[in-house]
């Protein structure tokens, strides 16, 4: 009696990507968002040489601190000579969402330890959107490929305004609103969406009750009470929910 014809798994599994596919699928995803990214590291670069601080710190802070609106943020409080304290302080504050991102970021796919740190490293806010918004299919030279290419856009972008600077017979006034416009830019997107409304009023209402009680420090005390109104929210919704349930 004849066996059945058992069909080779080798003939019905999907044929695995090749590593340069991998890595020009990653460039491309990193495409829409680097047309972002480029001009506004040009206006790092500016900013940085503008504000009296040597060029080098411009590609320092993208390598050691790869984090737009934190950089931004340094500059200003480089400038000034703020405390390290208290620099230490609004670092942990301003990328303290990121912890959020690891809990659905796709890092289980790079199984490099080296590759896996860097990932971690350069989880920014961009790499994040572009992961989530095609969950699934992600592997480990995607990923890596994505991120490497939005951090040469940063690099690449600071080290050109750094140059053009250098061309400029003036100062160009009001680079300093690129990291007020970056966060309106963020704002209005959540905004969109009907249940990040709630989210908006509570900054509105921190600002506003941080520049009414200490006006000195306004944008740190606010920052602090809206934190922690984000906190009380989603403390109550979670209670709601489970309520509801």
């Amino acid at each position: 009696m004849n066996k059945p014809l058992q069909t080779s798994s080798l003939l019905i599994a999907p044929l695995a990507a090749r590593p340069i596919d991998e890595i020009r699928s990653g460039l491309k995803d990193s495409f829409a968002a680097g047309l972002g990214m480029f001009p506004l590291g040009i206006a790092f670069g500016l900013l940085v040489v503008q504000s009296g601080l040597p060029w080098w710190v411009a590609p320092a802070l993208s390598l050691a601190g790869f984090a737009g609106s934190l950089e931004m943020l340094l500059v200003g409080m480089m400038k000034e000579m703020t405390p390290l304290g208290t620099i230490a302080l609004t670092t942990l504050l301003v990328n303290f969402r990121h912890v959020f991102y690891s809990f659905s970021f796709p890092m289980h796919v790079v199984k490099s330890r080296w590759a896996k740190a860097y990932s971690v490293y350069a989880m920014i806010d961009e790499a994040y959107a572009v992961t989530a918004a095609s969950k699934g299919t992600w592997t480990g030279r995607r990923l890596i490929s994505l991120q490497l290419a939005f951090q040469a856009y940063w690099v690449g972008g600071g080290l050109a305004g750094i140059a053009i600077a250098s061309l400029l017979p003036a100062r160009i006034e009001g680079l300093e609103f690129a990291l007020c416009a970056l966060f309106v830019t963020l704002t209005l997107d959540a905004v969109m969406l009907s249940q990040q409304l709630p989210s908006l009023m509570l900054g509105a209402a921190a600002f506003i009750a941080a520049a009414a009680t200490v006006p000195d420090v306004a944008p740190f005390a606010g920052l602090l009470t809206f934190v922690a109104l984000l906190i009380g929210r989603y403390t109550l919704a979670r209670r709601n929910g489970a309520h509801n349930a």
